[in-house]
């Protein structure tokens, strides 16, 4: 059974205002469940879940699937933004927890791969 993996992180929620203000996340992945999804928990249970491929591609270039639109922000920001019937909401990211649990995923992943059955 694999472990899930949490990572900790602070969101900056990007609104119309001018301020925007940070919120603590859990950054979370699940390989036994669903080996291609991501999940962002926010406070007071909000869950977003979305490719982890969408992640990694984002960190790279714009990228999007269906609700959800991932892209670089300058060379130390992640910019993750999701559609609704509610609007647009939009988060910002420092990559450096992104990171880390992208690597933290790939060797899980690389572990449950040559683990025997």
């Amino acid at each position: 059974m694999s472990p899930v993996i949490q990572e900790e992180a602070e969101a900056r929620l990007v609104t119309e205002a001018t301020d925007t203000f940070s919120v603590p996340v859990d950054l979370l992945y699940d390989g036994a469940a669903d080996p291609r999804t991501v999940h962002v928990a926010f406070p007071g249970g909000t869950d977003w879940a979305f490719g982890l491929d969408l992640l990694e591609g984002g960190m790279q270039a714009p990228t999007e699937r269906g609700a959800i639109r991932v892209w670089p922000c300058g060379r130390a920001q992640l910019i993750v933004e999701r559609h609704s019937a509610d609007g647009v909401e939009v988060v910002q990211f420092d990559t450096a927890p992104l990171i880390r649990f992208l690597e933290r995923t790939h060797t899980e992943s690389r572990t449950s791969a040559t683990a025997p059955a």
